[in-house]
């Protein structure tokens, strides 16, 4: 790289103007990085815990569930389950982490109503359903944490790959043209200092030259 830049005054400012961006890059990506990994550290918490809730949430509701099987046996339950309809809506909206996008859904309160009729249901097919509305609930939560939690890790991935490129690549390799261009610099600095001594050396010894002529010329026309 060094071999490919023109050693001049004018490429030696660009070079450390350049050094300056590239540095102050690094230092800018490594707060964010540093940022982005205590919110992740922050997530990692709420994701167990979303986890937690929805492996709680489950295992009450398959409870439920054998308990509908067994009272009101598996073909009306199961029948009840294809013949339910209803959507599950959420509000999602996008959110910005120190530029990273990631989804904020809001889970709408859950109700106690269930999407069918609950006349000739039995109470644990009912109890069954409005339990498997809450791992409904839970599921989202997971999935919204964990989306978020995904995709600040890759974030966290990409600004390191950057910040190490800067560090080990594009910073290391301004500096050697910077040192390179120095070196030529300083050495046509020196070779005109010397060629400078020489003319004036040169110029010198031309004036004593002259001088002691013109003396020679004095002293015979005397």
């Amino acid at each position: 790289m060094a071999g490919q830049i023109s050693p001049t005054r004018s490429a030696l400012l660009a070079s450390k103007a350049s050094l300056k961006t590239a540095t102050g890059g690094a230092d800018l990506l490594k707060r964010k990085r540093d940022a982005l990994i205590g919110e992740f550290f922050a997530l990692v918490k709420d994701a167990l815990a979303a986890r937690e809730q929805l492996g709680g949430v489950s295992r009450g509701a398959y409870t439920s569930l054998f308990g509908a099987k067994a009272w009101d046996s598996p073909e009306a339950v199961e029948s009840l389950s294809l013949a339910a309809s209803g959507d599950y809506a959420v509000d999602m909206q996008i959110e910005s982490i120190y530029g990273v996008k990631v989804p904020r859904i809001n889970i709408p309160e859950r109700g106690q109503q269930i999407n069918f009729s609950p006349i000739t249901v039995g109470a644990r097919t009912i109890q069954a359903a409005t339990d498997f509305g809450g791992v409904m609930e839970a599921i989202v939560k997971v999935a919204a944490t964990e989306t978020k939690l995904r995709r600040i890790g890759e974030e966290i991935k990409k600004t390191s790959r950057r910040v190490n490129a800067l560090e080990q690549v594009v910073i290391p390799g301004i500096q050697d043209d910077i040192r390179f261009i120095r070196g030529v610099l300083d050495q046509r600095e020196r070779e005109e200092s010397f060629r400078l001594k020489k003319i004036k050396a040169k110029l010198e010894r031309d004036k004593e030259e002259q001088n002691a002529q013109a003396g020679q010329h004095g002293t015979a026309a005397d």
